[in-house]
């Protein structure tokens, strides 16, 4: 298996731009799955400086409904005429963000996609094949991230605090070992594991992904006492991280301070193949 990573918000490589967002490229043995478009077009731009086939994709993955990881999703349609898309049911609500002084601000993705016809909406779970599986429903309450406070959704009743049911993750299996892929763990990274381990009564042997300790709009970080009482529940896992994006430079510095060789930075352009 082979992941790479076409937008994060620090680039690894020379001649690659980076973006606040994320988007990561994996091959399998039967699948060429695109997991989040990132907030513009520049998914697509790095991908072609890196030789990847966008055209190529056969699967589309949308991690939740924020223009960070679904602001490219026309500019992919706009190249991939093949890939079936799925994306939570609820990811096409009213998505908000609160930035104090600059006020409440939508960071939603494009509403006109629900007529798209490639776009298979999905609920709380979907096994596609037995390499690719969705799940969503993480209801555990365990180091839920506190910039959540500041993600809104909209409904008849005004604004309330995002409650996240438009977030799912990706379980890949391969050769025995499964790789849990996740976009911003909005849900708690730990409550995501925990799902995870109900579902398969096991750890993953890999996790990808955003942890949501750093809200960059305000560029506060979590608590970082509450950081190292993460990284220890991740470090007892077993599991090996990589991830970037939303964790944040300070936070993942902390996590590696504790977890050690177990976790690792994943900037644009680098590649794993595990």
């Amino acid at each position: 298996m082979i992941i790479k990573a076409l937008v994060e918000n620090t680039a690894a490589i020379d001649g690659l731009k980076c973006e606040h967002g994320l988007s990561l490229y994996i091959e399998t043995k039967r699948h060429k799955v695109l997991f989040d478009t990132g907030a513009s077009k520049l998914f697509a731009e790095n991908a072609a400086r890196m030789g990847i086939n966008l055209a190529a994709v056969d699967t589309m993955i949308l991690s939740h409904g924020h223009y960070d990881h679904g602001g490219g999703i026309n500019t992919f349609l706009a190249i991939n005429d093949r890939a079936k898309i799925y994306i939570h049911r609820d990811a096409l609500g009213e998505h908000y963000a609160d930035r104090g002084e600059a006020g409440i601000k939508y960071i939603g993705i494009d509403k006109d996609l629900e007529k798209n016809e490639r776009i298979i909406f999905v609920k709380d779970s979907l096994v596609l094949d037995d390499e690719l599986e969705l799940f969503a429903g993480v209801k555990g309450t365990r180091f839920r991230p506190s910039g959540n406070m500041a993600l809104l959704m909209k409904t008849e009743e005004g604004y309330k605090v995002d409650d996240f049911t438009h977030e799912q993750n990706l379980i890949i299996s391969e050769d025995g070992k499964y790789l849990l892929v996740a976009g911003c763990a909005h849900n708690g990274i730990v409550n995501i594991l925990d799902r995870f381990h109900q579902l398969k009564n096991r750890m993953p042997d890999y996790c990808i992904g955003g942890f949501h300790l750093h809200n960059p709009a305000a560029d506060k970080y979590e608590d970082p006492a509450i950081v190292a009482e993460i990284a220890k529940v991740l470090k007892e896992t077993g599991t090996s991280y990589y991830t970037g994006h939303c964790t944040g430079i300070k936070s993942y510095e902390r996590l590696k301070e504790v977890m050690g060789s177990k976790v690792n930075y994943l900037g644009t352009g680098e590649e794993l193949e595990l």
